[in-house]
């Protein structure tokens, strides 16, 4: 409430001295000029009657129509009898509903909704009276004007106009709130959304919700505001498009419609799972390693160390096999191995448990020397060079039987024996019946491999039976039959 004050001296009529081409002229200046007031102010004008006739003594604003005189004067230039004071404000109300037009006056009091009456105490009394009338204000703007008039003694007024808030009575769904906008900060991830304030009265608050493109919104928001702002600091930072709506909804707990869907789309800092299920093989072009499929990667990479917790080292990469030969691997060696998927982003997963893997040696031994076979009482003994390979597992000694002509003999070999790589001997056990035999000694290291099996070729040693029966037995050796 502004109360009245009396009129100052810069609002009456001022008379200016000029200087104009040597004559002194006088120059009247406007009163004041003309009042506005901001709704939902009032604009309240003072009138010397009760007719609310003529030019109004004062006009100012006032918040509040809430006033004690008294027996004095209103304002300077009003008389403390007979005068009237007028309030006016036009507002926009929304989407309406039912309202409550409670007055206190003494003395006469009218209230007027878009020119049409609505409260009327239009009496001379003595002593205050109050009374409420329940009206339904349409949505949009409407003007409300208040008329107050005292025609003796006490004069006060208070007036109100105040939303009825009970759910069995108002029935009437908010506006949907306007000018609804939503910006992305692609550094933080978080989306800020801004609309226009409701001109609903009873407004009680916002409620936002968002969904996932593909999906419908569902029916607990994700976040209640009684601003007209919110920066959602929630949003998966995925890559994926998110809708917003906004709803208001007032105290009685009426809910407007939603606005029209704010988009955004996320930047993507999710990685993918970490690849499951890794085996290894070894393959004659490097050490393999496969994986499972992921759902939403783009590309692999594998990481190799020499033990479990050791530290690992990118050794190469896929864009959509799930699978890896390690040519690098050196052979006969074991690695272990991790692969990470990543998604189209460049977001990489979490390394995938180790798995350790061997690559096979495929380079066999080399050739066995110095080979001799000497005949003896109880068949042959078979002596030859120690091979230098480092891996060498055992040797296999075999015999064969000649074919062919003495221009053109093969040595067509029966299955050998098994030797410890610790022995370059064999005692090679037949009876002697003089016949021509051939031998070959083959070195096999851990991995199976043989110069024999890979190229066909050893030294081959021919030697004859002798043609006797054995007078001493024949000695047990250690050796187990090859295939």
């Amino acid at each position: 409430m502004n109360p009245a004050r009396r009129t100052t001296r810069a609002a009456t009529t001022a008379v200016v001295l000029a200087t104009a081409g040597g004559l002194i002229t006088a120059v009247t200046a406007p009163a004041s000029a003309a009042t506005t007031c901001t709704s939902p102010v009032f604009k309240r004008q003072f009138f010397a009657n009760t007719t609310f006739s003529g030019t109004p003594k004062k006009t100012d604003c006032d918040s509040a129509i809430d006033q004690n005189w008294g027996t004095g004067a209103p304002a300077s230039g009003v008389p403390s009898n007979n005068f009237g004071v007028r309030w006016t404000v036009t507002r926009d109300f929304g989407s309406g509903g039912p309202f409550a037009l409670p007055v206190s006056a003494q003395d006469g009091i009218r209230v007027y909704l878009d020119n049409v009456r609505k409260v009327d105490l239009w009496k001379n009394v003595s002593s205050t009276v109050k009374k409420t009338v329940n009206v339904t204000i349409p949505s949009g703007r409407h003007t409300l004007r208040v008329d107050f008039v005292n025609w003796t003694g006490t004069a006060n007024v208070s007036f109100a106009y105040t939303p009825r808030t009970s759910a069995t009575v108002d029935k009437v769904k908010p506006f949907a709130p306007t000018d609804a906008s939503v910006t992305y900060d692609k550094a933080t991830g978080k989306a800020k959304l801004t609309w226009a304030k409701n001109k609903e009265m009873d407004l009680a608050g916002y409620r936002l919700y968002r969904r996932l493109k593909g999906t419908a919104f569902g029916s607990t928001p994700a976040a209640t505001t009684t601003s007209t702002s919110y920066t959602d600091a929630t949003l998966p930072v995925t890559g994926d498009t998110y809708y917003y709506e906004i709803r208001a909804y007032d105290k009685a707990g009426n809910t407007s419609t939603g606005t029209a869907d704010q988009g955004v789309t996320t930047v993507d800092r999710t990685a993918p799972p970490a690849p499951t299920g890794l085996s290894t093989a070894s393959e004659p072009e490097g050490l393999w390693v496969g994986w499972g499929s992921v759902s939403g990667a783009a590309s692999y990479r594998v990481y190799r160390a020499t033990s479990a917790e050791g530290t690992y080292t990118r050794v190469g990469s896929t864009t959509s096999q799930v699978s890896y030969v390690d040519a690098s691997a050196a052979e006969g060696s074991a690695y272990y191995y991790r692969v990470t998927a990543l998604d189209t982003a460049g977001n990489e997963s979490v390394r995938s448990a180790a798995v350790s893997g061997r690559r096979g040696d495929l380079t066999p031994p080399s050739a066995v020397t110095g080979v001799t076979v000497t005949p003896t009482e109880y068949g042959f003994h078979v002596t030859w060079d120690a091979n230098p390979t480092p891996d060498l597992a055992r040797y296999v000694v075999r015999r064969g039987e000649l074919l062919g002509d003495e221009e053109e003999r093969m040595c067509s070999l029966y299955p050998g024996y098994y030797v410890g790589a610790e022995t370059t001997s064999y005692a090679y056990a037949t009876v002697p019946d003089g016949e021509e035999s051939c031998f070959i000694v083959d070195a096999v290291d851990d991995d199976g491999n043989s110069t024999f099996q890979l190229t066909g070729e050893a030294q081959i040693v021919i030697a004859t039976e002798l043609d006797m029966t054995p007078s001493t037995a024949m000695p047990e050796g250690p050796a187990v039959t090859a295939p």
